[in-house]
């Protein structure tokens, strides 16, 4: 009997946001394995040479790698928080007030600007993986990298901390983690979103860049 009143008072929203979290964490690892395999892998196998004698320039190619790499990000990311959302539903009420939503904004607002955020991590995570496969030519280097970095950000994070050290605030891991500007509108050391979005862009930018510049010096006569 205790076991249903906790769960007929538990909100869907509730039970979303927490099965959410998981999921995100497991969609990261299946999308930085992608990511980092999606160039390394053809290295490793020897058919990059296959793809590089067709009549498709270089850019294109690593384009349409890095463009597959996304949308397996966004198709995986759509589909498992519709089974997270129908799975919440079938189970938990819809009536219960939720109590991980801050007040003054909607319940479904704030879930999915949440999973706006969350995708955010996840995406340029993928960048970086993407990049890292690139330049090392490694896929078990790529992903190995690519996880430690997404293990140990909170870490760093708080070994770095922009409250103590100003020039923290351009490091990458610090702004990560957009959902914080969802209660707040202020991040560590006094960041602002805006701030926030554009340290995200040049890293991501200086990513990419890397990224074409290596493969397209890449010598793959070897």
């Amino acid at each position: 009997m205790s076991l249903e009143n906790n769960a007929t008072k538990q909100s869907v929203w509730d039970s979303f946001m927490m099965s959410t979290s998981f999921v995100f964490f497991l969609n990261t690892i299946f999308a930085v394995v992608i990511a980092a395999e999606s160039v390394a892998g053809e290295f490793s196998w020897g058919t990059i040479k296959l793809l590089l004698i067709r009549p498709w320039s270089r850019s294109k190619i690593l384009a349409s790698k890095y463009i597959a790499t996304l949308l397996f990000s966004i198709l995986s990311t759509v589909l498992l928080a519709a089974l997270s959302f129908f799975t919440s539903l079938l189970i938990y009420s819809t009536d219960t007030i939720p109590s991980m939503v801050p007040p003054g904004i909607g319940a479904g607002k704030y879930v999915f600007l949440s999973l706006v955020c969350s995708y955010v991590d996840l995406f340029i995570t993928v960048a970086i993986a993407f990049m890292l496969s690139t330049v090392f030519r490694s896929g078990g280097l790529s992903i190995g990298l690519s996880l430690f970095i997404m293990f140990t950000k909170g870490i760093f994070t708080m070994i770095f901390n922009p409250e103590k050290y100003t020039w923290a605030n351009y490091l990458l891991f610090n702004h990560m983690d957009l959902s914080r500007y969802l209660v707040t509108n202020q991040g560590p050391g006094g960041a602002t979103i805006g701030f926030s979005i554009s340290i995200l862009a040049v890293y991501y930018l200086i990513l990419m860049a890397v990224t074409w510049v290596v493969f397209k010096k890449r010598d793959v006569a070897a």
